[in-house]
Protein backbone atom coordinates (compact mmCIF):
# COMPACT_ATOMS: atom_id res chain seq x y z
CA UNK A 1 0.00 0.00 0.00
CA UNK A 2 1.44 3.12 -0.94
CA UNK A 3 2.02 5.82 1.86
CA UNK A 4 1.01 8.51 -0.50
CA UNK A 5 -2.39 7.14 -2.37
CA UNK A 6 -5.74 8.41 -0.75
CA UNK A 7 -7.52 6.92 1.99
CA UNK A 8 -11.02 6.06 1.10
CA UNK A 9 -12.69 4.95 4.39
CA UNK A 10 -15.91 2.15 3.89
CA UNK A 11 -17.80 2.95 7.34
CA UNK A 12 -19.83 -0.11 8.33
CA UNK A 13 -22.44 1.22 10.68
CA UNK A 14 -24.37 -1.90 12.13
CA UNK A 15 -28.26 -1.67 13.11
CA UNK A 16 -28.33 -1.66 16.54
CA UNK A 17 -25.78 1.58 16.42
CA UNK A 18 -27.77 3.70 14.16
CA UNK A 19 -30.01 5.33 16.98
CA UNK A 20 -27.05 6.01 19.13
CA UNK A 21 -27.02 6.86 22.53
CA UNK A 22 -28.08 10.00 24.88
CA UNK A 23 -25.48 11.55 26.89
CA UNK A 24 -26.16 14.61 29.44
CA UNK A 25 -22.25 15.09 29.66
CA UNK A 26 -19.10 13.13 29.54
CA UNK A 27 -15.98 12.94 31.66
CA UNK A 28 -12.49 12.59 29.34
CA UNK A 29 -9.46 11.06 31.41
CA UNK A 30 -6.26 9.35 30.33
CA UNK A 31 -3.17 7.04 30.74
CA UNK A 32 0.21 7.21 28.92
CA UNK A 33 -1.40 4.93 25.91
CA UNK A 34 -4.93 5.90 25.91
CA UNK A 35 -7.28 8.71 25.96
CA UNK A 36 -11.00 7.26 27.49
CA UNK A 37 -14.51 9.30 26.80
CA UNK A 38 -16.95 8.51 28.93
CA UNK A 39 -20.38 9.48 28.03
CA UNK A 40 -22.88 9.53 30.55
CA UNK A 41 -26.23 9.90 31.43
CA UNK A 42 -28.32 11.38 34.15
CA UNK A 43 -29.91 8.59 36.22
CA UNK A 44 -31.81 10.63 38.84
CA UNK A 45 -32.78 13.68 39.51
CA UNK A 46 -30.06 15.40 41.11
CA UNK A 47 -30.06 15.15 45.20
CA UNK A 48 -28.42 17.69 48.50
CA UNK A 49 -26.41 15.20 50.96
CA UNK A 50 -24.72 16.45 53.91
CA UNK A 51 -21.56 14.81 54.59
CA UNK A 52 -22.06 12.85 58.05
CA UNK A 53 -18.00 13.25 58.79
CA UNK A 54 -17.57 16.73 57.86
CA UNK A 55 -21.25 18.75 57.95
CA UNK A 56 -20.40 19.24 54.37
CA UNK A 57 -23.34 19.85 51.93
CA UNK A 58 -22.46 18.76 48.48
CA UNK A 59 -25.21 17.75 45.27
CA UNK A 60 -25.25 14.21 44.55
CA UNK A 61 -25.46 13.62 40.92
CA UNK A 62 -25.96 10.06 39.68
CA UNK A 63 -25.13 9.22 36.23
CA UNK A 64 -24.89 6.04 34.50
CA UNK A 65 -21.56 5.53 31.71
CA UNK A 66 -23.99 4.89 28.12
CA UNK A 67 -20.60 4.47 26.13
CA UNK A 68 -17.17 4.59 26.43
CA UNK A 69 -14.96 5.34 23.77
CA UNK A 70 -10.95 4.52 23.85
CA UNK A 71 -8.52 6.33 21.45
CA UNK A 72 -5.15 6.38 21.14
CA UNK A 73 -3.32 9.92 21.93
CA UNK A 74 -2.61 10.52 18.38
CA UNK A 75 -6.39 10.82 17.29
CA UNK A 76 -6.98 13.24 20.44
CA UNK A 77 -5.83 16.19 18.11
CA UNK A 78 -7.82 15.36 14.97
CA UNK A 79 -10.95 15.05 17.35
CA UNK A 80 -10.40 18.20 18.70
CA UNK A 81 -9.94 19.84 15.05
CA UNK A 82 -13.81 17.76 14.24
CA UNK A 83 -15.57 18.94 16.82
CA UNK A 84 -14.24 22.85 16.38
CA UNK A 85 -15.40 22.33 12.27
CA UNK A 86 -18.84 21.13 13.53
CA UNK A 87 -19.18 23.24 16.36
CA UNK A 88 -18.75 25.99 14.00
CA UNK A 89 -20.60 24.72 11.55
CA UNK A 90 -23.66 24.27 14.09
CA UNK A 91 -23.09 27.90 15.48
CA UNK A 92 -23.12 29.31 11.57
CA UNK A 93 -26.72 27.07 10.92
CA UNK A 94 -28.59 27.99 14.12
CA UNK A 95 -27.06 31.26 15.21
CA UNK A 96 -26.80 29.74 18.32
CA UNK A 97 -23.96 29.87 20.87
CA UNK A 98 -22.50 27.37 23.64
CA UNK A 99 -23.32 28.15 26.81
CA UNK A 100 -21.01 30.82 28.79
CA UNK A 101 -21.60 28.68 32.43
CA UNK A 102 -21.04 25.19 33.02
CA UNK A 103 -24.39 23.06 32.54
CA UNK A 104 -24.46 21.51 36.40
CA UNK A 105 -23.62 24.35 38.50
CA UNK A 106 -21.32 22.72 41.89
Amino acid sequence: MADDAPRQFEIDLPPDIIPGSYADFANVWHTPTVFVMDFLTLAQPPRDEVDPASGERRTIVPARVVSRIRIPPEQVFELAKALTQQLEFWEQETGRRSPAGPLLED
